[in-house]
């Protein structure tokens, strides 16, 4: 008796392997194999639930032509006067960060050396923190390491082609946004 019913587990555990090898991860979706055919089909469990659009402009920065700065985020997003982002990138947070508020470009670089040694290019500086510049930059090299945690540097360094965006977008005067 104990051997039939071992052979009968295992038989069973066989064709459930079987069984799950060959359903599709979504019941609705076509069987496998020609003539074969899927008895259940998936039913809605609800209203699907919106999904934030990580691209989109943070409803907290505003209207009008800005440069958004996305402390969490680590994003910048270049909106025309229109509200539409013409651009939007990732970007390496120094190790001084603005407050969350309103600023304006005061003063912009073609190249300079950062405050972290690299030589910088399109340099579009907003605010200062405890003396410490704080602006958008990208590496003439086109690196983009993490900034020394011992350092207190301000510079918000980007990729190359997204520095020549922030360089022709943010002239002086251009309102820069930094939200949380």
């Amino acid at each position: 008796m104990t051997g039939l019913t071992a052979a009968a587990l295992a038989a069973v555990g066989f064709l459930a392997y079987q069984a799950s090898a060959n359903a599709p991860a979504n019941l609705s979706a076509a069987p496998k194999s020609p003539g074969a055919s899927a008895s259940v089909t998936a039913a809605p469990t609800g209203p699907a639930k919106p999904q934030k659009d990580p691209l989109a402009i943070p409803a907290e920065s505003g209207k009008g032509l800005r440069v958004v700065y996305g402390l969490t985020e680590k994003r910048v997003w270049l909106v025309d006067a229109k509200g539409q982002a013409s651009s939007t990138f990732k970007v390496m947070p120094s190790t001084v960060h603005p407050a969350p508020g309103t600023y304006r470009v005061t003063s912009r670089s073609n190249t300079v050396r950062g405050s972290d040694g690299v030589q910088i290019e399109h340099v579009v500086r907003f605010t200062s923190v405890d003396d410490v510049a704080i602006g958008f930059s990208a590496a003439v090299d086109g690196t983009l390491p993490k900034p020394d945690p011992a350092r207190k540097t301000g510079g918000i360094r980007m990729k190359k082609a997204d520095g020549n965006a922030m360089w022709l977008f943010a002239t002086i005067g251009s309102k820069v946004v930094v939200v949380a």
